[in-house]
């Protein structure tokens, strides 16, 4: 037994396609012998044996014609399945087709038939049900020596998408895999059996569990409300199933579906709302041949924006950032997906705070467009480091302002955040006074001034999400700031197509927030992390609630008290009614410590001089680490 298990696992290929194609032609003569048995009852007489033996060539020889212009020999045996069998069908039909012709010949020429249709008849049965069997058995005798036993699997969705899954998963492969069950929401499909496989009721997942032994749920169904689909996900993960989904037929290999493609199930799935649908066209419209700079595009929502605006038919992309290893990346990732051409993308080492620097790059580029994504956005680093929010989050948006100014830019948009409104910390503070500054510089001018506020990114560089999943990976404990804090989310990709849209949609002077659906609280998402990993709250890994950190708010806001919302053309993307502002006022605030040194002090200073609803403490007055005199 060992010694047969070795030789299916080192010698996989033990058949080459003449050896398939020599047993075949013997399996249908052996049909046919059997056919003639049958056909006289086991006593055929002396003339139909003489003139089956004249016959046994030209059957032979048709036969191999057929199996070889079907290519029925050429599957691999062990990965048989339904188009193996319809080759098998094709060509045996085939042939049978071309032995009755030569039938009818004879009967027109007068002459005996060469094999009687009966015989032709029981033959071609006994073929395909030798043929086929002989496949099965070969593929279920692999599986059954394989070093790994198939893992047991459940897949919601028992339509056209659920039957290609179960193909792509059942082939051999290092990650074996067996359907035990499909489940379905179409009452019309419960009840029913697909290729040996029990449908039944996906509202009944946790019965299904107590009848059949599963490990795994995999989601194929594509057309699917994001509510229903996440319930059922949160009730298989509360199962202990590993859950997985399938990517849209789209994405699939050259049409085929691999089952390297099947991937478990990610948090951004479950975010619990609909994607926002969004017309490309008019981005496209937008941007078609256009010139567009995006600064901090090494980072996660500028790196995504460059992509998106290439894809959209920008004429040049320039990303401007400080970090070199991650604008290599994006260079190397650029090249990847739009080729080796490099004249539409160029990547610029520059900082945003360096006004002859932002100057020059104006100059080279000339953009038609500027996306200000560049700025420091963790907060509990921005409240040990107030002076450095200013220069960068303030004075450097300034500075890009002041230069997209002077080159003549058509429109100038800033990314900002939720942290801005109302907010408790520096980091929040000095995103607020960056959008004052940007309506003050652009008060009067042609340019058009936009600027785009949302929540947390999923996925994106420092965010909850990949700070979770390193804690989980590394055995926990999960750690939370507060049972009851919230956060708005949406993806990466979902935020970047929304601000293109508002930048397209924008007539000037716009802040526009954007419909980030339900509040999600931060514990839920952290146990479903933990329930995604395949890990037991308590008893596999820890959640552990550390405190606020300062600066940090239970619930983020979208828009100050002071500032209506309007509708746009599109319904999730919503316009705030601009508050009065005194641009003069904002300007000498800024321009005070432009060109000396600023402390933290003073940084803090000049928020709550711009910003006088900012209610802050700042860490390091709790926590002072050095005298104000000597930071630097």
């Amino acid at each position: 037994m060992n010694a047969l298990r070795r030789l299916f696992n080192e010698k996989p290929q033990i058949l080459p396609r003449w050896v398939i194609l020599g047993i075949d032609a013997c399996l249908a003569l052996i049909a046919l012998a059997f056919a003639y048995q049958v056909r006289f009852e086991f006593e055929p007489p002396a003339d139909e044996m003489v003139l089956a033996r004249s016959f046994l060539p030209v059957f032979i020889g048709v036969r191999v014609i057929a199996f070889l212009w079907a290519k029925s020999h050429a599957g691999i045996i062990r990965f048989s399945g339904t188009a193996d069998a319809r080759r098998v069908l094709i060509a045996l039909a085939s042939g049978t087709g071309v032995l009755a012709a030569l039938n009818v010949g004879a009967g027109l020429a007068q002459r005996p038939y060469p094999a009687p249709f009966s015989v032709l008849a029981i033959e071609l049965i006994a073929s395909l049900l030798l043929l086929i069997g002989f496949r099965v058995v070969t593929r279920s005798v692999y599986q059954r020596f394989q070093t790994r036993r198939a893992t047991d699997v459940i897949i919601f969705g028992a339509g056209e998408a659920g039957l290609i899954t179960r193909q792509a998963i059942e082939r051999p492969s290092e990650d074996a895999m067996r359907v035990v069950a499909f489940l379905d929401d179409d009452p019309s499909k419960v009840g029913k059996w697909i290729e040996g496989v029990p449908v039944y009721s996906a509202d009944r997942l946790t019965e299904v569990l107590g009848w059949v032994s599963a490990e795994r749920m995999i989601v194929a169904i594509e057309h699917v409300e994001l509510e229903r689909k996440s319930r059922l996900i949160d009730e298989a993960l509360a199962c202990g199933l590993r859950v997985m989904d399938v990517p849209p037929a789209q994405r699939w290999i050259q049409g085929a579906l691999s089952s390297r493609q099947i991937r478990d199930v990610r948090i951004e799935d479950l975010l619990g709302r609909p994607t926002i649908e969004l017309d490309d066209n008019h981005v496209r419209e937008c941007l078609d041949g256009t010139c567009i700079l995006v600064t901090g595009g090494a980072g996660s929502i500028g790196s995504e924006l460059v992509r998106q605006a290439l894809r959209s038919g920008a004429g040049a992309v320039w990303a401007v950032d400080t970090a070199e290893t991650p604008l290599h990346d994006l260079t190397l990732s650029v090249r990847a997906e739009f080729g080796l051409d490099t004249e539409r993308f160029r990547a610029v080492i520059a900082d945003v705070k360096d006004p002859r620097a932002m100057q020059d790059v104006m100059a080279q580029s000339k953009p038609d467009l500027v996306y200000h994504a560049a700025a420091y956005k963790h907060v509990p680093v921005m409240e040990m480091q107030a002076a450095e929010a200013w220069r960068t989050n303030v004075l450097g948006t300034a500075t890009v302002a002041e230069a997209a100014l002077s080159s003549g830019v058509r429109t100038f948009v800033l990314i900002s955040t939720d942290k801005a409104v109302n907010p408790s910390s520096v980091m929040g503070a000095s995103k607020r006074a960056a959008e004052l500054v940007v309506r003050a510089l652009c008060e009067n001018s042609p340019m058009r001034r936009v600027i785009t506020r949302f929540g947390n990114v999923l996925g994106s560089n420092g965010s909850v999400i990949p700070l979770f999943k390193r804690q989980i990976e590394q055995g926990g404990p999960v750690t939370i700031t507060h049972e009851d804090v919230t956060r708005f989310f949406m993806t990466i990709p979902e935020a970047v197509r929304l601000v293109l849209e508002a930048s397209a949609t924008s007539d000037g002077d716009d802040i526009f927030v954007f419909d980030m659906g339900e509040r999600i609280r931060i514990i839920d998402l952290a146990r479903r992390m933990i329930r995604l990993a395949g890990r037991v709250e308590g008893q596999d890994i820890e959640l552990k609630v550390i405190g606020m950190r300062p600066g940090e708010k239970l619930h983020e806001e979208l828009i100050h008290e002071a500032e209506g919302l309007l509708p746009t053309r599109h319904p999730k993307i919503l316009r705030a009614r601009p508050s009065k502002i005194d641009p003069s006022e904002i300007l000498k605030t800024v321009n005070e410590d432009r060109q000396g040194y600023i402390s933290d002090g003073k940084a803090i200073e000049r928020m709550h001089d711009l910003v006088p609803e900012y209610h802050g403490e700042n860490l390091r007055t709790l926590h002072p680490l050095k005298s104000e005199s000597t930071n630097t």
